[in-house]
């Protein structure tokens, strides 16, 4: 724009200023007929960016039907549900889908479904379909649907010419006529196909040489790909060609043409016949089986001495651009003789024994070739063995082994036997006896015979003393001579040897056999210290178990009841002992032992019963105790009786008058004195403490002494002791154990038992003591004891 001027409005300083404030003027008049125009002739496009609207559903369906064949005329319909808030058609925009990939887009206003046609629909339409409508920026996608189309048109095939000549060239044109899509064509001469292409056209083009000569046939197919399936075409129409043959050719000559023997010159020759004219591409190939042995151009030649292993076929070929010719023929040669043989006598031979070895060929060309023109030698030079004549050679076989090689020549030709390769054998050495395992006395055992060196076959032979039991072939050298025998005698087993032979000689005699016999255990004893029944407390017990047969010997002891062995022990000895210290009465059971050797028989004790007593000191310390309570019950018993006794006759002396003074003194001599003998012989009884010369307390009388004495006053007595001889039929009291005996069997009542417990000595008590019978009732005063002053 121009700038203001003070003076004048809008005026342009000079022309430049002037052209460009017009050229502003105008584009911005441009700019606002455009806004104009756009708002006037599009009002619905602002209308529609603030109308609402939604998308219900787009379906895709296939009319006429989704399975059809080709050439029918097939037609997607995309039909979409829209609601909006205004009257007007939104803007839609339709995409086709086939395979994920899109073929088809349309914008579109108005409300009708869109229609995508497939006119005469072919196989490359197969696949799966799908519709997605977009409005303003919303989309929704149908789901796929499938299309089938099946059919394939019948495909056609041309050729440029019928007739041609071997080497040239045919075109050959398949078409797939109405075909669409990725199309694959073959083509076949004489049913096999020779090329394969690729077009994305209905029709492909191929360029086939011949070079066989002869009538051939040709035919195409096509393969429509429609991913991930492929639909293939029948067979077109069969097509002929015709090949006719050059005269050129390949010649092959061999000379000479007649027998051919070892030896002879062979000169073999490749031509060219009927050539019209030559190329830098053609060549001739001569060649022996696979081995090449010339080539060139126009004509080749090879030249060889005759071999019998040459025998085979020659090839003479022709290459000429693409044209091949060949010719070949065998060749047959005879041989001057055969390849020699080379043989042994003997067929085995040992170290350092004779041995021959002859060299002969089986057949020769006597017309040819003279007997003393074929000559034998042995390979290597180096050989131990000397010639004896033609082919012959002798000498002792080496201490290893050797390979020998007989070669024959004649007239230049050397054959070779094949190789020959002497192993001397090595002559058994002395066999070696010993028993498999374990021999067990009364059980089936092993014996190994064995030699350290030897060839095989080995023959090995049992020997009891000097008679054979049985033989053995050992023909491998894992293979082992195995004999099974018994015996019943220990001493037995040193009559078995062995003998071993591998050649015509003697055999080698193996030792005498020297091997523990192992001898079964018999049935053990259990021997028990101290001896039954002498065990108390605190002892040491042994069970000492002992067998017989051959060590090692496991020994083990059990106690019934438990399945475990309280003790276990080997040894190389017949007999173990187990020791148990400090016994106690837990101890006290049946115990038995059980032994087993390398015999694997277990044999077992019979079982012992222990009975575990108490100690010396125990039972000493009870006898005390009970010899202590019997004596004192003795001793009651016997002063009771004697208190009973003395009361009985003091209550029948009072019952009778006295006549003399004399009879009161007396009787009251004899009743204080029996009293005293009562109070001295009172002991401590049920805890009460009374002294033997305490008076017996009046309650303690029984009641016929009561019924006695119970009218009389008390009478008080006075003790007058007189002196009086012992009576010389009497029988002194003793002390100890057999005074009291007497006087217990005395008693009437039985006051006490028999005991070994000891005795009370009652003549302590008393000095004297007066024989009493059997009945209490009589009373024999004569022998009361005589008081003395």
């Amino acid at each position: 724009m121009c700038p203001p001027h003070s003076q004048h409005s809008h005026k342009c300083v000079n022309q430049r200023d002037s052209q460009q404030c017009s050229s502003d003027r105008m584009d911005l008049l441009l700019l606002l007929t455009s806004m104009l125009l756009s708002s006037y002739f599009h009002p619905g496009r602002v209308v529609n960016a603030e109308r609402s609207f939604a998308i219900k559903d787009i379906t895709l369906s296939i009319e006429p039907r989704p399975d059809v064949t080709r050439d029918t005329n097939v037609t997607l319909r995309c039909q979409a549900t829209v609601s909006s808030s205004g009257q007007e058609a939104l803007s839609r925009e339709y995409t086709i889908f086939k395979d994920s990939k899109t073929i088809y887009t349309k914008t579109s206003s108005t409300l009708e479904d869109l229609l995508y046609p497939l006119s005469e629909a072919r196989v490359s339409n197969t696949g799966k379909y799908m519709c997605k409508i977009n409005i303003y920026g919303k989309h929704v996608i149908s789901e796929a649907k499938k299309l089938i189309v099946t059919g394939l048109s019948k495909p056609v095939l041309h050729i440029n010419q019928g007739v041609v000549s071997e080497g040239d060239e045919v075109t050959a044109m398949c078409t797939a006529p109405g075909e669409t899509g990725s199309i694959f064509f073959y083509f076949y001469k004489d049913s096999k196909e020779i090329q394969e292409k690729q077009v994305i056209s209905n029709q492909a083009e191929a360029k086939i040489r011949f070079s066989t000569v002869g009538v051939h046939k040709m035919h195409c197919a096509y393969t429509v790909l429609v991913t991930p399936d492929s639909f293939k075409s029948e067979e077109s129409n069969t097509v002929t060609i015709s090949v006719k043959e050059l005269p050129i050719a390949a010649v092959l000559e061999i000379f000479p043409k007649s027998k051919i023997y070892e030896g002879d010159q062979l000169v073999i020759l490749c031509t060219i016949r009927n050539v019209s004219h030559s190329t830098e591409s053609s060549n001739l190939y001569l060649s022996q089986g696979n081995q090449l042995l010339s080539s060139g151009y126009p004509k080749v030649n090879h030249s060889m001495i005759a071999l019998a292993k040459d025998l085979g076929e020659f090839e003479c070929r022709l290459e000429m651009g693409y044209i091949v010719k060949g010719d070949s023929k065998a060749v047959s040669v005879t041989e001057l003789f055969s390849v020699p043989t080379l043989t042994m006598y003997p067929a085995e031979v040992f170290q350092k024994e004779y041995m021959r070895l002859t060299c002969k060929s089986e057949s020769s060309a006597s017309e040819r070739l003279g007997i003393e023109e074929l000559t034998y030698t042995l390979d290597p030079s180096e050989s131990p063995l000397i010639p004896k004549g033609t082919g012959v050679f002798s000498g002792n076989a080496l201490l290893y082994n050797f390979n020998y090689t007989c070669v024959a020549q004649a007239k230049g030709i050397m054959k070779h036997s094949e190789t020959l390769t002497v192993r001397p054998k090595v002559s058994v050495s002395t066999p070696k006896i010993s028993v498999v395992g374990r021999a067990v006395l009364g059980k089936p055992f092993k014996i190994l015979c064995h030699s350290d060196n030897g060839s095989l076959p080995i023959n090995y032979t049992l020997l009891r003393g000097y008679e054979q039991l049985s033989t053995t072939i050992v023909k491998q050298r894992f293979q082992q001579a195995l004999f099974t025998v018994a015996i019943t005698k220990p001493d037995e087993i040193s009559k078995y040897m062995c003998e071993a032979k591998n050649s015509r000689k003697e055999g080698q005699l193996s030792k005498r056999l020297n091997a523990t016999v192992i001898v079964p255990l018999t049935y053990p004893t259990l021997t028990v210290i101290p001896h039954l029944p002498e065990i108390s407390e605190g002892d040491d017990l042994y069970l000492i178990c002992g067998v017989n047969g051959t060590p090692p010997v496991t020994f083990k002891w059990y106690r019934v009841g438990n399945e475990q062995p309280l003790h276990t022990d080997t040894l190389y000895k017949n007999n173990s002992n187990y020791e148990v210290s400090g016994l106690s009465k837990e101890h006290s059971g049946m115990y038995y032992c059980e032994a087993v050797n390398h015999a694997n028989n277990v044999v077992r004790s019979d079982t012992v019963t222990i009975e575990v007593r108490l100690a010396l000191w125990k039972k000493v310390l009870i006898g005390g105790f009970c010899l202590l309570a019997v004596s004192v019950l003795v001793v009651v018993s016997v002063l009771c009786f004697k208190s009973k006794i003395g009361k009985r006759e003091a209550a029948a002396e009072l019952s009778v008058k006295p006549s003399s003074p004399k009879s009161d003194d007396s009787l009251t001599v004899n009743l204080t004195h029996d009293t005293e003998v009562y109070n001295a012989a009172t002991v401590r009884v049920d805890r009460a403490a009374v002294s033997v010369w305490s008076v017996r307390p009046p309650e303690e009388a029984n009641d016929e002494e009561s019924s006695m004495v119970s009218n009389e006053p008390d009478v008080e007595y006075t003790e007058v002791v007189h002196p009086r001889p012992l009576d010389p039929a009497r029988v002194p009291l003793r002390k100890g154990t057999d005074t009291v005996y007497s006087e217990l069997q005395n008693s009437p009542h039985g006051a006490a038992d028999h005991h070994d417990y000891g005795s009370v000595e009652y003549a302590e008590l008393n000095s004297e003591q007066p024989e009493v019978n059997h009945y209490c009732a009589e009373v024999n005063h004569h022998d009361l004891p005589v008081p003395v002053d």
